[in-house]
């Protein structure tokens, strides 16, 4: 056992580590293995070996790999173009035009892709040159991007929820459920951005859009189909209980790999990239993931969960309070701090308390989630800003950071919604899982 203190000593540590660029998993599994040899000595230092292993030994975890795969044969198959003039027929007649089309987007491949940063950099690809020469802001074309590319991780299926839910043994199929009326309910609040603005300066929002001909609109149509598909599969497998969502990811990567060859887009040299691109990805996040369950296992045992949850019990702070205090400190961390290394480095402390102070392990779920969805797009590291910026490849990122407050706001008042009305997230699960 030690202090809060010392803890806290340790944590400012690791968090600092991080800031100065060192990478997240050397740091957590440092920062554990120290604190396990300073304090308790070498039994706890000498199982870091099973610890590690038993971290990646995890079925849940193999969902990772298999969604940003399906992400990548998505982007690469062609599926993202298509869905994105198919959206276009229908959303660019609106008070805001093609703005909604971004919005609209990025929801869709969410449900698909399960990262924000891959949603921002395929829908920016696809979505920017569509903007020259129409008379749009270019920083609310921008801005709607940046944050339409954070639903990649509240609407399911969702990487960083695959995560929490490894993490903290959380039912994933949960999660994804709670995530679905957050995620449509952030959709309506970016479109009802875009409809203020253009209403407020309409010289911001570009020419009105004709509207195409029925016959023309209900053709595009067909390029909703894989997204949408693939997202009833997941979804479907899972609710109806035939699969995990492991499982599920599995059915799913098949689905696109048929849609894709019946479109006669599927090649060796394709597949190769799909895979590498994978590969990549999967071994950075297995790096932290694994790093952050020794730390966690090192800090249970060290008893820090448990000295702060007589803390907060000592000060009286319920449940409301003790959440807005993690709003504002999720908040500042948001500024610094990578999204991914934000939650994995911060689950092991907080997530004990959470449960001390009986907050529903779902609820907290999609908050932090949404916490890093806010994060995603905060300066000055908001990784999807820069993103944005990469494909554009001109002007300054000033110009994304400014179009992205409007939508910043509505993540905020989402947030606070969640804290005070817990059930805009449980509503759904409780329903369907009983």
């Amino acid at each position: 056992m030690i202090g809060l203190w010392e803890a806290a000593l340790g944590f400012a540590f690791m968090l600092g580590m991080m800031f100065l660029g060192f990478h997240v998993a050397v740091v957590m599994f440092a920062v554990g293995l120290l604190g396990a040899a300073l304090t308790i000595g070498s039994p706890i230092v000498l199982a870091a070996g099973t610890q590690l292993w038993s971290a990646s030994d995890n079925f849940v975890l193999l969902a990772v790999p298999l969604f940003v795969l399906l992400g990548e044969i998505l982007v690469r198959g062609g599926s993202t173009d298509r869905m994105y003039r198919a959206l276009a027929h229908w959303l660019s007649p609106l008070p805001g035009g093609l703005l909604h089309t971004n919005i609209g987007a990025s929801a869709l491949f969410a449900a698909v892709s399960g990262s924000s940063v891959a949603t921002a950099a395929t829908i920016g690809t696809v979505a920017l040159p569509a903007f020259r020469n129409r008379g749009y802001d270019p920083r609310l074309v921008l801005g709607s991007v940046a944050a339409g590319a954070t639903l990649g991780i509240l609407i399911p299926p969702s990487i960083n929820m695959i995560i929490y839910g490894a993490m903290t043994n959380t039912s994933v199929g949960r999660l994804y459920s709670a995530g679905i009326v957050p995620g449509l309910l952030l959709t309506a609040l970016f479109m009802l951005v875009i409809v203020t603005v253009s209403w407020w300066r309409p010289s911001m929002a570009g020419a009105r859009e004709p509207m195409a001909p029925l016959r023309v609109r209900l053709r595009a149509l067909w390029g909703l189909v894989p997204p949408l598909g693939i997202f009833a599969v997941v979804m479907g497998t899972i609710y109806a209980g035939w699969a995990t969502p492991t499982e599920s990811a599995a059915v799913a990567v098949v689905v696109a790999l048929l849609m894709t060859a019946a479109e006669r887009r599927l090649s060796i040299s394709m597949l190769h990239d799909c895979f590498v691109a994978t590969v990549q990805v999967t071994a950075m996040i297995t790096l932290i993931v694994v790093a952050a369950f020794y730390l966690s296992f090192v800090i249970g045992i060290l008893g820090i969960p448990q000295a702060l949850a007589r803390f907060v019990a000592e000060i009286g702070a319920g449940p409301i309070e003790t959440m807005l205090v993690l709003f504002v400190f999720y908040l500042i961390l948001g500024c610094f701090l990578e999204t991914l290394s934000m939650m994995i480095g911060t689950i092991p402390v907080v997530f004990p308390l959470v449960l001390t102070l009986g907050i529903d392990p779902v609820w907290f779920g999609i908050f932090l989630v949404v916490m890093c969805e806010l994060a995603l797009i905060t300066p000055p590291v908001g990784m999807n800003l820069y993103v944005v910026q990469g494909v554009r490849r001109e002007g300054s990122v000033v110009q994304v950071i400014q179009g992205t407050m409007p939508f910043l706001a509505m993540m905020v008042l989402l947030t606070v919604v969640l804290i005070y009305w817990q059930d805009v997230a449980l509503w759904l699960p409780r329903i369907t899982f009983g």
